[in-house]
């Protein structure tokens, strides 16, 4: 998920906020104002009302990201890196960089999250029971109780790719021994669950409780989105089972001298021929790469006067692999590196590129021929 807008970084995490969180912060917000403080502060005036519901859902999404500083935490001590916190629309994401190694890590990996969100809970209940007689801070304290214990309670409900459904899915792979047989469980589960949020929100439309059931049912929809999408995942990982970089490479390797103007390869490669990477390279010797994404960060103006040797990317810093390297380690390794092609390299010489394009090219033939 793309990170609109970037807070920091914490354990070397970046932190950032996707676009859909400002819309459910505004309507946390607009309830709280209009609803919640209104209940239970009568006599004080719409302003405080306010004030009171913004430092609220402030409060309360930053527990939400102490939960999924929880996994990230944990993930970190299991050697398992993390890219990215992300805030959005249902709460929050921590991006791991890899699955689990273990069912142990699976696990506490997984109950690292609610189990933050219940130290939550009993702190903002502690807090409540020492201060409850300050009146401003009675009716803040105690809905930040409830929520972060409701937060650890649906996320341990045992569908993927809810914590619960981690935790399910840690348990079936300790009995089972199989990873591939406790995803497609918890993936399974994940979707019959989602189905029936789904079943529960059309029935609340129906029944008057409009924006309730319309609710249930988005997270519904989501829910049943990422767990098929893992589902999918785990069969497009049992097809590559085994299947070499060599496999599904291009050796066709478009090299260009490194003095040639960029201006040049754009109107005579890029423009012309729709050609989107090129290797850099002085009498046989492999000097670089450069992709579209390199010569966008050159000004347009500078185009005329750029060497494409001066655009690229130097062969010490690019991600490469070799044809024997396994096709799911390839499609992990530009993952994790947020590219879309990488380098073949075999005895020093370019023998060929990967990119995703051809990745999905190789999988849709094979299911084709039905293999």
């Amino acid at each position: 998920m793309d990170t609109s807008l970037k807070l920091g970084t914490i354990w070397g995490i970046p932190i950032g906020v996707h676009a859909s969180w400002f819309l459910v912060f505004f309507l946390l917000v607009w309830s709280l104002s209009i609803g919640y403080f209104p209940e239970e502060y009568p006599r004080l005036s719409p302003m405080v009302h306010l004030i009171l519901a913004l430092v609220t859902s402030l409060l309360f999404f930053a527990s939400v990201l102490g939960h999924e500083l929880g996994h990230s935490f944990v993930a970190l001590k299991e050697n398992i890196p993390v890219r990215s916190v992300t805030l959005f629309i249902f709460g929050g994401v921590a991006h791991i960089g890899q699955e689990p190694r273990s069912p142990g890590a699976e696990f506490r990996i997984a109950i690292a999250g609610p189990l933050t969100s219940l130290l939550f809970s009993l702190l903002f209940g502690a807090i409540w029971l020492i201060s409850r007689e300050v009146h401003l801070l009675a009716a803040p304290v105690i809905y930040l109780m409830r929520i972060n214990l409701i937060l650890a309670s649906f996320n341990m409900i045992p569908g993927f790719p809810l914590d619960g459904g981690r935790v399910l899915r840690a348990i079936v792979w300790w009995l089972t021994k199989s990873f591939t047989r406790a995803t497609r469980i918890a993936s399974l589960s994940g979707q019959f669950i989602a189905f029936g949020f789904i079943a529960v929100g059309v029935y609340q439309i129906f029944s008057g409780q409009l924006m309730d059931g319309l609710w249930l049912a988005f997270i519904g929809w989501f829910l049943q989105n990422a767990a098929a999408t893992t589902f999918s995942q785990l069969n497009m990982q049992e097809a590559l089972r085994g299947v070499t970089v060599s496999q599904a490479m291009s050796r066709d390797c478009v090299e260009i001298p490194s003095l040639t103007p960029l201006s040049q390869l754009i109107e005579e490669r890029i423009l012309s021929g729709g050609q989107r990477c090129f290797y850099i390279s002085d009498e046989g010797q492999l000097r670089g790469m450069l992709t579209l994404r390199d010569i966008t960060k050159v000004p347009q103006p500078q185009w005329r006067f750029t060497t494409v040797g001066e655009a690229m990317v130097p062969l010490s810093q690019l991600i490469q692999v070799n044809p024997w390297t396994e096709l799911l380690a390839a499609l992990q390794l530009m993952d994790n590196h947020n590219i879309a092609q990488v380098p073949v390299i075999e005895n020093d010489q370019l023998v060929g590129t990967l990119t995703r394009e051809q990745v999905m090219h190789y999988i849709r033939l094979r299911a084709e021929l039905g293999i």
